[in-house]
Protein backbone atom coordinates (compact mmCIF):
# COMPACT_ATOMS: atom_id res chain seq x y z
CA UNK A 1 0.00 0.00 0.00
CA UNK A 2 1.39 3.12 -1.27
CA UNK A 3 0.41 6.30 0.82
CA UNK A 4 0.95 9.48 -1.11
CA UNK A 5 -0.63 11.85 0.58
CA UNK A 6 0.80 14.73 3.08
CA UNK A 7 -0.77 15.84 6.26
CA UNK A 8 -2.58 19.10 4.97
CA UNK A 9 -4.84 16.46 2.85
CA UNK A 10 -5.78 14.79 5.93
CA UNK A 11 -7.13 17.75 7.39
CA UNK A 12 -8.28 19.80 4.46
CA UNK A 13 -12.11 20.78 5.11
CA UNK A 14 -12.74 20.14 1.17
CA UNK A 15 -14.67 16.71 0.85
CA UNK A 16 -13.08 16.33 -1.92
CA UNK A 17 -9.77 16.47 -0.57
CA UNK A 18 -10.95 14.05 2.66
CA UNK A 19 -12.20 11.76 -0.48
CA UNK A 20 -8.63 11.20 -2.09
CA UNK A 21 -7.18 11.02 1.09
CA UNK A 22 -9.05 8.07 1.71
CA UNK A 23 -8.69 6.61 -1.62
CA UNK A 24 -5.06 6.93 -2.14
CA UNK A 25 -5.03 5.55 1.74
CA UNK A 26 -6.54 2.59 0.67
CA UNK A 27 -5.55 -0.70 -0.03
CA UNK A 28 -6.43 -1.64 -3.48
CA UNK A 29 -8.86 -3.96 -4.07
CA UNK A 30 -7.46 -6.13 -6.00
CA UNK A 31 -4.77 -6.60 -3.27
CA UNK A 32 -6.16 -9.98 -2.13
CA UNK A 33 -6.07 -11.30 -5.60
CA UNK A 34 -2.49 -10.00 -6.71
CA UNK A 35 -0.95 -11.46 -3.56
CA UNK A 36 -2.92 -15.03 -4.01
CA UNK A 37 0.05 -17.87 -4.15
CA UNK A 38 0.65 -20.21 -6.88
CA UNK A 39 3.09 -23.08 -7.87
CA UNK A 40 4.06 -20.60 -10.83
CA UNK A 41 5.00 -17.77 -8.69
CA UNK A 42 6.58 -19.56 -5.89
CA UNK A 43 8.68 -21.07 -7.98
CA UNK A 44 9.39 -18.57 -10.47
CA UNK A 45 10.78 -16.32 -7.36
CA UNK A 46 12.96 -19.76 -5.73
CA UNK A 47 14.86 -21.03 -8.68
CA UNK A 48 17.09 -18.19 -8.54
CA UNK A 49 17.16 -18.26 -4.74
CA UNK A 50 17.80 -22.35 -5.08
CA UNK A 51 20.44 -21.99 -7.80
CA UNK A 52 22.11 -18.84 -4.95
CA UNK A 53 22.15 -21.20 -2.38
CA UNK A 54 23.23 -24.30 -4.19
CA UNK A 55 25.96 -22.12 -5.63
CA UNK A 56 26.87 -21.14 -2.17
CA UNK A 57 26.75 -25.37 -1.17
CA UNK A 58 29.23 -26.32 -3.98
CA UNK A 59 31.60 -23.56 -2.57
CA UNK A 60 31.96 -25.51 0.33
CA UNK A 61 31.80 -28.84 -1.41
CA UNK A 62 34.33 -28.16 -3.83
CA UNK A 63 36.55 -26.95 -1.01
CA UNK A 64 35.97 -30.48 0.39
CA UNK A 65 36.49 -31.78 -2.60
CA UNK A 66 39.27 -30.64 -3.83
CA UNK A 67 41.47 -31.26 -0.42
CA UNK A 68 40.52 -34.85 -0.07
CA UNK A 69 43.63 -35.76 -1.70
CA UNK A 70 45.62 -34.87 1.18
CA UNK A 71 44.32 -37.42 3.78
CA UNK A 72 41.71 -37.42 6.39
CA UNK A 73 43.35 -34.66 8.23
CA UNK A 74 43.11 -32.48 5.83
CA UNK A 75 39.74 -33.01 4.83
CA UNK A 76 38.64 -32.74 8.29
CA UNK A 77 40.64 -29.79 8.98
CA UNK A 78 39.11 -28.38 5.79
CA UNK A 79 34.80 -29.23 6.17
CA UNK A 80 35.18 -28.28 10.64
CA UNK A 81 36.94 -25.82 10.25
CA UNK A 82 33.83 -24.29 7.68
CA UNK A 83 31.57 -25.62 10.69
CA UNK A 84 33.42 -23.57 13.21
CA UNK A 85 33.72 -20.57 10.95
CA UNK A 86 29.96 -20.32 10.58
CA UNK A 87 30.19 -20.36 14.17
CA UNK A 88 31.48 -16.77 13.81
CA UNK A 89 28.97 -15.68 10.70
CA UNK A 90 25.77 -17.11 11.71
CA UNK A 91 24.73 -14.36 14.03
CA UNK A 92 25.54 -11.52 11.74
CA UNK A 93 23.95 -13.47 8.79
CA UNK A 94 20.76 -14.55 10.50
CA UNK A 95 20.50 -10.40 11.55
CA UNK A 96 20.58 -9.54 7.97
CA UNK A 97 18.44 -12.48 6.95
CA UNK A 98 15.59 -9.49 8.55
CA UNK A 99 16.48 -7.01 5.70
CA UNK A 100 14.29 -9.30 3.47
CA UNK A 101 11.33 -9.25 5.57
CA UNK A 102 11.44 -5.77 5.92
CA UNK A 103 12.23 -5.27 2.76
CA UNK A 104 9.34 -7.43 1.42
CA UNK A 105 6.46 -5.87 3.44
CA UNK A 106 7.75 -2.25 2.31
CA UNK A 107 7.88 -3.22 -1.56
CA UNK A 108 4.71 -4.66 -0.80
CA UNK A 109 3.62 -1.41 0.56
CA UNK A 110 4.30 0.34 -2.44
CA UNK A 111 7.36 1.95 -0.16
CA UNK A 112 10.31 1.50 -2.50
CA UNK A 113 12.48 4.46 -0.98
CA UNK A 114 12.22 3.16 2.17
CA UNK A 115 12.91 -0.80 1.28
CA UNK A 116 16.11 0.42 -0.09
CA UNK A 117 17.02 1.97 3.07
CA UNK A 118 17.31 -1.67 4.94
CA UNK A 119 19.65 -2.36 2.58
CA UNK A 120 22.37 0.32 3.53
CA UNK A 121 21.12 -1.18 7.15
CA UNK A 122 22.30 -4.47 6.17
CA UNK A 123 25.72 -3.12 4.98
CA UNK A 124 26.19 -1.40 8.34
CA UNK A 125 25.86 -4.63 10.18
CA UNK A 126 28.25 -6.10 7.52
CA UNK A 127 30.88 -3.61 8.00
CA UNK A 128 30.44 -4.27 12.46
CA UNK A 129 30.82 -7.97 11.80
CA UNK A 130 34.16 -7.48 9.76
CA UNK A 131 35.36 -5.10 12.65
CA UNK A 132 34.85 -8.25 15.04
CA UNK A 133 36.19 -10.23 12.84
CA UNK A 134 40.04 -8.90 13.10
CA UNK A 135 39.65 -8.96 16.43
CA UNK A 136 38.51 -12.71 16.71
CA UNK A 137 41.23 -13.64 14.18
CA UNK A 138 43.83 -13.05 17.00
CA UNK A 139 42.10 -15.28 19.49
CA UNK A 140 41.04 -18.18 16.37
CA UNK A 141 44.18 -20.04 17.20
CA UNK A 142 44.25 -20.57 20.54
CA UNK A 143 40.58 -21.23 20.89
CA UNK A 144 41.12 -24.07 18.15
CA UNK A 145 44.50 -25.84 19.88
CA UNK A 146 42.13 -25.70 23.03
CA UNK A 147 39.44 -27.95 21.72
CA UNK A 148 41.22 -31.39 21.60
CA UNK A 149 41.82 -31.73 17.45
CA UNK A 150 44.86 -33.52 16.53
CA UNK A 151 47.94 -31.45 16.52
CA UNK A 152 48.04 -31.64 12.34
CA UNK A 153 44.23 -30.84 12.43
CA UNK A 154 44.53 -28.06 14.60
CA UNK A 155 47.26 -26.33 12.31
CA UNK A 156 45.49 -26.96 9.28
CA UNK A 157 41.95 -25.74 10.97
CA UNK A 158 43.69 -22.57 12.06
CA UNK A 159 44.96 -21.40 8.59
CA UNK A 160 41.70 -22.04 7.14
CA UNK A 161 39.71 -20.10 9.62
CA UNK A 162 41.98 -16.63 10.83
CA UNK A 163 42.33 -16.85 6.68
CA UNK A 164 38.35 -16.44 6.22
CA UNK A 165 37.89 -14.36 9.07
CA UNK A 166 39.81 -11.56 7.17
CA UNK A 167 37.20 -11.29 4.67
CA UNK A 168 34.17 -11.97 6.71
CA UNK A 169 32.14 -8.84 6.33
CA UNK A 170 32.17 -9.27 2.60
CA UNK A 171 30.16 -12.55 3.09
CA UNK A 172 27.38 -10.38 5.65
CA UNK A 173 27.33 -7.66 3.46
CA UNK A 174 27.13 -10.21 -0.18
CA UNK A 175 23.96 -12.17 2.30
CA UNK A 176 22.57 -8.38 3.69
CA UNK A 177 22.09 -7.47 -0.69
CA UNK A 178 21.06 -10.44 -1.56
CA UNK A 179 18.32 -10.51 1.41
CA UNK A 180 17.34 -6.98 0.09
CA UNK A 181 16.98 -7.35 -3.49
CA UNK A 182 15.07 -11.02 -2.80
CA UNK A 183 12.47 -8.83 -0.92
CA UNK A 184 11.91 -6.65 -4.06
CA UNK A 185 11.16 -10.09 -5.83
CA UNK A 186 14.21 -9.84 -7.45
CA UNK A 187 16.27 -12.69 -6.73
CA UNK A 188 17.78 -13.35 -9.79
CA UNK A 189 20.60 -10.65 -9.13
CA UNK A 190 21.98 -12.26 -6.20
CA UNK A 191 21.97 -15.11 -7.98
CA UNK A 192 24.39 -14.31 -10.49
CA UNK A 193 26.72 -12.38 -7.80
CA UNK A 194 26.53 -16.00 -5.90
CA UNK A 195 27.06 -17.68 -9.26
CA UNK A 196 30.35 -15.49 -10.41
CA UNK A 197 31.14 -16.59 -6.92
CA UNK A 198 31.44 -19.90 -7.33
CA UNK A 199 33.14 -20.42 -10.47
CA UNK A 200 35.60 -17.96 -9.20
CA UNK A 201 35.88 -20.15 -6.03
CA UNK A 202 36.70 -23.02 -8.45
CA UNK A 203 38.85 -21.38 -10.21
CA UNK A 204 41.18 -20.39 -7.75
CA UNK A 205 41.33 -23.44 -5.45
CA UNK A 206 42.46 -25.13 -8.70
CA UNK A 207 44.93 -22.55 -8.62
CA UNK A 208 45.69 -22.51 -4.91
CA UNK A 209 44.96 -25.55 -3.68
CA UNK A 210 47.11 -27.33 -6.09
CA UNK A 211 49.85 -25.14 -7.28
CA UNK A 212 48.97 -24.39 -10.79
CA UNK A 213 50.04 -21.51 -13.54
CA UNK A 214 52.80 -20.70 -11.04
CA UNK A 215 51.63 -20.64 -8.21
CA UNK A 216 52.67 -22.87 -4.74
CA UNK A 217 50.72 -25.73 -4.05
CA UNK A 218 49.24 -24.48 -0.47
CA UNK A 219 46.54 -26.97 0.27
CA UNK A 220 44.14 -25.96 2.82
CA UNK A 221 45.52 -22.81 3.04
CA UNK A 222 44.92 -22.16 -0.22
CA UNK A 223 40.94 -23.45 -0.21
CA UNK A 224 40.40 -21.07 2.56
CA UNK A 225 42.47 -17.89 0.39
CA UNK A 226 40.32 -19.28 -2.75
CA UNK A 227 37.42 -18.76 -1.04
CA UNK A 228 38.21 -15.84 0.73
CA UNK A 229 39.31 -13.74 -2.49
CA UNK A 230 35.80 -15.30 -3.94
CA UNK A 231 33.47 -13.91 -2.11
CA UNK A 232 35.24 -10.46 -1.55
CA UNK A 233 35.61 -9.92 -5.67
CA UNK A 234 31.90 -11.04 -5.60
CA UNK A 235 30.78 -8.53 -2.80
CA UNK A 236 32.16 -5.83 -4.37
CA UNK A 237 30.69 -6.31 -7.69
CA UNK A 238 26.75 -6.95 -6.27
CA UNK A 239 27.84 -3.77 -3.96
CA UNK A 240 28.90 -1.83 -6.79
CA UNK A 241 25.18 -2.42 -8.67
CA UNK A 242 23.33 -1.54 -5.46
CA UNK A 243 25.30 2.05 -5.21
CA UNK A 244 24.12 2.06 -9.08
CA UNK A 245 20.14 1.23 -8.11
CA UNK A 246 20.90 -1.81 -10.81
CA UNK A 247 17.97 -4.14 -10.58
CA UNK A 248 15.87 -1.50 -8.41
CA UNK A 249 12.53 0.02 -8.69
CA UNK A 250 12.60 3.77 -10.81
CA UNK A 251 11.43 5.41 -7.31
CA UNK A 252 13.74 3.83 -5.14
CA UNK A 253 16.80 5.01 -7.61
CA UNK A 254 15.54 8.64 -7.85
CA UNK A 255 15.21 8.71 -3.80
CA UNK A 256 18.02 9.93 -1.73
CA UNK A 257 18.24 7.47 1.05
CA UNK A 258 17.74 9.57 4.25
CA UNK A 259 19.11 7.16 6.37
CA UNK A 260 17.37 6.87 10.29
CA UNK A 261 18.88 5.40 13.30
CA UNK A 262 15.80 4.35 14.62
CA UNK A 263 14.97 2.44 11.75
CA UNK A 264 18.35 0.93 12.11
CA UNK A 265 17.50 0.01 15.60
CA UNK A 266 13.72 -1.08 14.62
CA UNK A 267 16.05 -3.69 12.43
CA UNK A 268 18.28 -4.46 14.95
CA UNK A 269 15.33 -5.25 17.52
CA UNK A 270 13.75 -7.87 15.30
CA UNK A 271 16.86 -8.79 13.20
CA UNK A 272 18.93 -9.93 16.34
CA UNK A 273 16.87 -12.62 17.75
CA UNK A 274 16.44 -14.12 13.68
CA UNK A 275 20.24 -13.83 14.43
CA UNK A 276 20.56 -15.75 17.40
CA UNK A 277 18.03 -18.14 16.30
CA UNK A 278 20.39 -19.16 13.87
CA UNK A 279 23.24 -19.26 16.02
CA UNK A 280 21.99 -20.84 18.87
CA UNK A 281 21.47 -24.02 16.72
CA UNK A 282 24.72 -23.79 14.75
CA UNK A 283 26.63 -23.75 18.16
CA UNK A 284 24.82 -26.25 19.50
CA UNK A 285 25.53 -28.40 16.60
CA UNK A 286 29.34 -27.21 16.61
CA UNK A 287 29.50 -28.12 20.49
CA UNK A 288 28.12 -31.00 19.02
CA UNK A 289 30.47 -32.04 16.04
CA UNK A 290 33.86 -30.86 18.38
CA UNK A 291 32.64 -33.30 21.75
CA UNK A 292 30.35 -35.55 20.33
CA UNK A 293 31.52 -36.82 16.74
CA UNK A 294 35.49 -35.60 17.30
CA UNK A 295 34.94 -38.18 20.30
CA UNK A 296 34.47 -41.03 18.10
CA UNK A 297 38.10 -40.54 15.89
CA UNK A 298 39.09 -38.83 12.89
CA UNK A 299 37.91 -41.23 10.52
CA UNK A 300 34.32 -40.75 11.70
CA UNK A 301 35.07 -36.93 11.99
CA UNK A 302 35.68 -36.94 8.31
CA UNK A 303 32.74 -38.88 7.12
CA UNK A 304 30.35 -37.54 9.42
CA UNK A 305 31.29 -34.10 8.08
CA UNK A 306 31.79 -35.06 4.58
CA UNK A 307 27.91 -36.29 4.99
CA UNK A 308 26.92 -33.05 5.97
CA UNK A 309 28.20 -31.46 2.94
CA UNK A 310 26.23 -33.84 0.83
CA UNK A 311 23.09 -33.31 3.09
CA UNK A 312 23.61 -29.11 2.26
CA UNK A 313 22.53 -30.11 -1.61
CA UNK A 314 18.99 -31.15 -0.77
CA UNK A 315 18.97 -28.69 2.08
CA UNK A 316 20.30 -25.10 0.17
CA UNK A 317 17.55 -26.27 -2.46
CA UNK A 318 14.49 -26.53 0.06
CA UNK A 319 16.01 -23.29 2.30
CA UNK A 320 15.62 -21.70 -1.24
CA UNK A 321 12.15 -22.40 -1.65
CA UNK A 322 11.49 -21.40 2.22
CA UNK A 323 12.81 -18.22 1.05
CA UNK A 324 10.51 -17.75 -1.33
CA UNK A 325 7.99 -18.32 0.25
CA UNK A 326 8.93 -15.95 2.96
CA UNK A 327 9.12 -13.14 0.31
CA UNK A 328 5.38 -13.93 -0.89
CA UNK A 329 4.62 -14.11 3.22
CA UNK A 330 6.36 -10.68 3.56
CA UNK A 331 4.60 -8.89 0.53
CA UNK A 332 1.46 -10.19 1.78
CA UNK A 333 1.24 -9.13 4.92
CA UNK A 334 2.92 -5.64 3.42
CA UNK A 335 -0.41 -5.36 1.03
CA UNK A 336 -2.43 -6.37 4.33
CA UNK A 337 -3.47 -9.61 2.32
CA UNK A 338 -3.44 -11.57 5.57
CA UNK A 339 -5.63 -14.50 4.28
CA UNK A 340 -3.11 -15.22 1.54
CA UNK A 341 -0.63 -16.29 4.18
CA UNK A 342 -1.44 -19.76 5.54
CA UNK A 343 -2.00 -20.52 1.77
CA UNK A 344 1.35 -19.57 1.03
CA UNK A 345 3.00 -21.41 3.92
CA UNK A 346 0.75 -24.60 2.66
CA UNK A 347 2.30 -24.59 -0.66
CA UNK A 348 5.57 -23.78 0.44
CA UNK A 349 5.69 -26.53 2.63
CA UNK A 350 3.96 -28.87 0.67
CA UNK A 351 6.53 -28.33 -2.55
CA UNK A 352 9.60 -28.27 -0.22
CA UNK A 353 8.75 -31.72 1.47
CA UNK A 354 8.16 -32.78 -1.96
CA UNK A 355 11.83 -31.95 -3.34
CA UNK A 356 13.18 -33.51 0.38
CA UNK A 357 11.17 -36.42 -0.51
CA UNK A 358 12.84 -36.74 -3.60
CA UNK A 359 16.43 -36.27 -1.89
CA UNK A 360 15.56 -39.05 0.66
CA UNK A 361 15.10 -41.75 -2.16
CA UNK A 362 18.09 -40.72 -3.94
CA UNK A 363 20.39 -41.16 -0.55
CA UNK A 364 18.52 -44.44 -0.04
CA UNK A 365 19.38 -45.67 -3.41
CA UNK A 366 23.10 -43.96 -3.80
CA UNK A 367 24.56 -43.40 -0.47
CA UNK A 368 27.67 -44.81 -1.07
CA UNK A 369 27.85 -43.41 -4.61
CA UNK A 370 27.37 -40.01 -3.67
CA UNK A 371 30.16 -40.14 -1.29
CA UNK A 372 32.86 -41.39 -3.47
CA UNK A 373 33.75 -37.77 -4.42
CA UNK A 374 35.10 -37.17 -0.60
CA UNK A 375 36.70 -40.69 -0.22
CA UNK A 376 40.15 -39.84 1.07
CA UNK A 377 42.93 -42.03 -0.24
CA UNK A 378 44.64 -44.82 1.72
CA UNK A 379 43.88 -47.83 3.81
CA UNK A 380 40.90 -45.58 5.88
CA UNK A 381 39.06 -45.57 2.04
CA UNK A 382 36.71 -48.38 3.00
CA UNK A 383 35.90 -47.18 5.97
CA UNK A 384 35.36 -43.93 5.54
CA UNK A 385 32.44 -44.70 2.80
CA UNK A 386 31.24 -46.91 5.13
CA UNK A 387 30.57 -44.77 7.90
CA UNK A 388 29.52 -41.86 5.60
CA UNK A 389 26.88 -44.01 3.61
CA UNK A 390 25.39 -45.06 6.56
CA UNK A 391 25.06 -41.72 7.68
CA UNK A 392 23.36 -40.25 4.58
CA UNK A 393 20.94 -42.66 4.73
CA UNK A 394 19.87 -42.42 7.94
CA UNK A 395 19.68 -38.69 7.57
CA UNK A 396 16.72 -39.63 5.68
CA UNK A 397 14.83 -39.89 8.87
CA UNK A 398 14.63 -36.13 9.15
CA UNK A 399 14.18 -34.58 5.39
CA UNK A 400 10.68 -33.94 6.39
CA UNK A 401 10.72 -32.39 9.33
CA UNK A 402 13.59 -30.40 8.08
CA UNK A 403 11.29 -29.25 5.39
CA UNK A 404 8.52 -28.52 7.76
CA UNK A 405 10.43 -26.23 10.10
CA UNK A 406 11.91 -24.57 7.65
CA UNK A 407 9.05 -23.34 5.69
CA UNK A 408 7.01 -21.81 9.10
CA UNK A 409 10.39 -20.67 10.44
CA UNK A 410 11.34 -18.66 7.55
CA UNK A 411 7.05 -17.71 7.14
CA UNK A 412 7.39 -16.57 10.92
CA UNK A 413 10.51 -14.48 9.96
CA UNK A 414 9.05 -12.59 7.20
CA UNK A 415 5.80 -11.34 9.63
CA UNK A 416 8.78 -10.33 12.17
CA UNK A 417 8.00 -13.11 14.70
CA UNK A 418 11.69 -13.92 15.58
CA UNK A 419 12.23 -14.05 19.30
CA UNK A 420 9.46 -17.39 19.70
CA UNK A 421 11.15 -18.98 17.06
CA UNK A 422 14.57 -18.36 18.61
CA UNK A 423 13.58 -19.33 21.77
CA UNK A 424 12.32 -22.36 20.46
CA UNK A 425 16.20 -23.34 18.74
CA UNK A 426 17.37 -22.51 21.80
CA UNK A 427 15.71 -24.66 23.99
CA UNK A 428 15.53 -27.89 21.67
CA UNK A 429 19.20 -27.07 21.11
CA UNK A 430 20.76 -26.69 24.30
CA UNK A 431 18.31 -28.54 26.31
CA UNK A 432 17.36 -31.97 24.26
CA UNK A 433 19.65 -32.57 21.48
CA UNK A 434 23.12 -31.62 22.92
CA UNK A 435 23.09 -33.28 26.45
CA UNK A 436 20.61 -36.16 24.86
CA UNK A 437 23.81 -36.87 22.16
CA UNK A 438 26.67 -36.22 24.70
CA UNK A 439 25.19 -38.68 27.03
CA UNK A 440 24.05 -41.50 24.91
CA UNK A 441 27.95 -41.31 22.86
CA UNK A 442 30.24 -40.68 25.00
CA UNK A 443 28.78 -41.38 28.71
CA UNK A 444 27.00 -44.62 27.55
CA UNK A 445 29.20 -45.48 24.84
CA UNK A 446 26.64 -45.37 21.59
CA UNK A 447 27.49 -45.02 17.78
CA UNK A 448 26.10 -43.17 15.12
CA UNK A 449 22.43 -44.68 15.42
CA UNK A 450 22.03 -42.40 18.44
CA UNK A 451 23.68 -39.62 17.00
CA UNK A 452 21.11 -39.58 14.20
CA UNK A 453 18.24 -40.34 16.76
CA UNK A 454 18.67 -37.01 18.68
CA UNK A 455 19.25 -35.19 15.59
CA UNK A 456 15.43 -36.53 14.07
CA UNK A 457 13.98 -35.98 17.58
CA UNK A 458 15.05 -32.38 18.12
CA UNK A 459 14.05 -31.19 14.44
CA UNK A 460 10.61 -33.09 14.91
CA UNK A 461 10.22 -31.58 18.20
CA UNK A 462 10.82 -27.79 16.64
CA UNK A 463 8.76 -28.73 13.37
CA UNK A 464 5.39 -29.64 15.81
CA UNK A 465 5.94 -26.37 18.29
CA UNK A 466 6.57 -23.69 14.95
CA UNK A 467 3.39 -25.53 13.83
CA UNK A 468 1.35 -24.60 16.75
CA UNK A 469 2.74 -21.41 16.71
CA UNK A 470 1.85 -20.55 13.45
CA UNK A 471 -1.90 -21.96 13.11
CA UNK A 472 -1.88 -20.01 16.94
CA UNK A 473 -1.92 -16.98 14.88
CA UNK A 474 0.21 -14.23 16.52
CA UNK A 475 2.46 -13.30 13.61
CA UNK A 476 -1.40 -11.87 12.21
CA UNK A 477 -0.75 -9.28 15.21
CA UNK A 478 3.07 -8.38 14.64
CA UNK A 479 3.93 -4.48 12.88
CA UNK A 480 7.52 -5.29 11.88
CA UNK A 481 7.63 -2.31 9.10
CA UNK A 482 6.27 0.02 11.61
CA UNK A 483 2.77 1.73 10.73
CA UNK A 484 3.78 4.69 12.44
CA UNK A 485 7.04 5.30 10.19
CA UNK A 486 5.22 6.71 6.92
CA UNK A 487 7.34 6.80 4.17
CA UNK A 488 8.42 10.13 3.00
Amino acid sequence: MSVSCTKVHHEASDPRARLRFRCQTSPPLMATASHAPSLRRLLDLAWPIIVSRSAQTVVSVADAAMVAHLGEEGLAATTTGALNLMAFFILPMGVVFIVSSFASQLYGRGDHAGARRYGFYGLAVAAMAQVLYLVAALFAPRAVAAIGYSPAVAALMSQYIVCRLFTGGAAIGLEALGNYYGGLGNTRLPMAAQVFCMALNIALNWVLIFGHLGAPALGVYGAALASALSTLIAFLVLLGCFLAGYGEHTSARKSKAKLRLAELGRMLRFGFPSGLNWFVEFAAFSLFINLVINGLGTTTLAAFMAAMQVNQVAFMPAFGLTSAGAILVGQSIGAKALDEVPKTVKLTAFVTCGWMGFVGLVYLAFARLCMLPFAPPGAEREAFLDIAAQILTLSITWQLFDATVMTIAEALRAAGDTAFTAWVRGIAAWFVFVPGSYVSVRVLGGGIGWVVFWLTGYIALMAFVLLLRFRGGAWRKLDLAGAEMPPV
